[in-house]
């Protein structure tokens, strides 16, 4: 036999069993996604049974449901809601209305009778008025009324008296001024500023200022900060 005819004799074994493999390759990885994809489908329908259990159990857990009367009422987001109540600003309220300062006040029988009709409260030592106009307690804060009418300057004195124990204060100046530039030149608010702070209980006594301080056009006011006793100060100048 020639070698030509031995070649040709075994190329079609050789290529049977190459098929032979490639069949079997082939049918290994069809097996393996057939099982792949059998378990994937396993899985997905354990899960479902599952969920199915869960709200099996959730149904026999809560018990029958049954849907709600109508009672007109919105639901959802749409429902309107009550507005919220505003106690803080409740509060400060009442407080400014029992806090009121009225221009009625009969204050001629609580002023002293001197000069610059200075005031001060019965627990309050006479010396504390003599202090006050020697200016041994600075001036820690200053309002003035110039130019204002009556109600807006009564709203500024108790906001200002307010301000001033919030911040500690325990002495203030109130310029109300000498009415030269009101009608008849007379000082509108003179009287009526004097009035406002009686009624105060966050002041306790005041005099008129010293002359470089406003004079008969302001009064320094010596106020109470949290219920503490009147000290004067280290400094026996005011501060402007």
């Amino acid at each position: 036999m020639s070698p030509a005819r031995k070649s040709s004799t075994n190329t079609p074994l050789s290529d049977f069993a190459d098929l032979k493999r490639a069949l079997k390759k082939a049918a290994k990885e069809t097996a393996a996604k057939l099982a792949q994809e059998q378990a994937e489908r396993s899985a997905r329908e354990a899960e479902q049974r599952a969920h199915e259990l869960e709200r099996e159990l959730f149904k026999q857990a809560v018990g029958p449901v049954y849907a709600m009367a109508p009672n007109g009422r919105a639901v959802g987001s749409s429902a309107t809601r009550p507005a919220p109540v505003p106690k803080l600003r409740q509060q400060d309220e009442a407080s400014v209305l029992r806090e009121s300062l009225s221009d009625e006040f009969d204050v001629e029988s609580l002023l002293e009778t001197d000069e610059s009709l200075s005031f001060r409260r019965p627990e309050v030592g006479q010396d504390v008025t003599r202090k006050l106009r020697r200016g041994v307690w600075a001036v820690q804060g200053h309002l003035d009324l110039h130019g204002l009418r009556t109600d807006e300057a009564r709203e500024r004195v108790g906001a200002f008296l307010r301000e001033a124990q919030t911040k500690g204060w325990r002495c203030v100046r109130v310029v109300h001024g000498k009415g030269l530039g009101s009608p008849g030149k007379l000082p509108v608010l003179k009287d009526k500023v004097r009035r406002w702070l009686v009624q105060s209980d966050r002041v306790l006594a005041f005099v008129q200022a010293r002359g470089d301080d406003g004079g008969a056009g302001a009064l320094v006011v010596l106020l109470n900060p949290g219920g503490k006793s009147p000290a004067p100060a280290k400094t026996s100048k005011t501060s402007k």
